[in-house]
């Protein structure tokens, strides 16, 4: 697919999705800084957004204030708990209702996910608002009708640069305090 400078573009990225993908698959953590470069390609940005889920001890913060400073605007949302133990943490309809609004002043979205229900705002956004749709995200854990339905797709595990370091062991984390 030919990228134009001149597209304006928006990132919305999935965070959960992402990073239990690469977590999964690879053992590693996703090199979000690599990912909005990819994304972006050399086009206008509009808006970078990631979505993430805010855990009760908040021991993300430190991952949240890097992607700010990689030019991420961050939306977070607490983890819901229910009465029977059980979890419930997605941003799907947030980032789908944002992606609408934004599409007025976008010419290209890429959605970092390869959550196949995404498939809906994918054909909306192609065949009511005019943009082209991209995903980036893991093949391995990509819905085959997302990747048959948008306009590009980059398979983000076909490239180390897309994976940093594997995640610190509880031996490793202790080893480093010592130091």
């Amino acid at each position: 697919m030919i990228k134009h400078p001149e597209q304006r573009i928006g990132v919305l990225v999935d965070i959960s999705n992402i990073y239990h993908s690469a977590k999964n698959l690879y053992g590693k953590k996703a090199n979000f800084k690599e990912i909005l470069s990819t994304a972006v390609a050399g086009r206008k940005l509009i808006r970078a957004t990631a979505y993430a889920i805010r855990t009760e001890n908040e021991e993300e913060t430190p991952f949240f204030e890097a992607l700010i400073q990689q030019g991420f605007e961050v939306r977070m949302k607490d983890l819901q708990i229910f009465p029977d133990g059980s979890k419930k943490a997605d941003w799907d309809v947030g980032l789908a209702i944002d992606a609408v609004k934004l599409s007025e002043k976008l010419d290209v979205i890429v959605i970092v996910s390869g959550d196949g229900d995404y498939l809906p705002l994918v054909s909306y956004l192609q065949h009511n608002k005019g943009c082209l749709v991209e995903v980036l995200a893991f093949r391995k854990t990509t819905s085959s009708r997302l990747i048959e339905e948008v306009d590009d797709f980059v398979d983000i595990g076909s490239d180390p640069k897309f994976l940093l370091r594997s995640p610190y062991s509880k031996t490793a984390l202790k080893n480093k305090h010592k130091r």
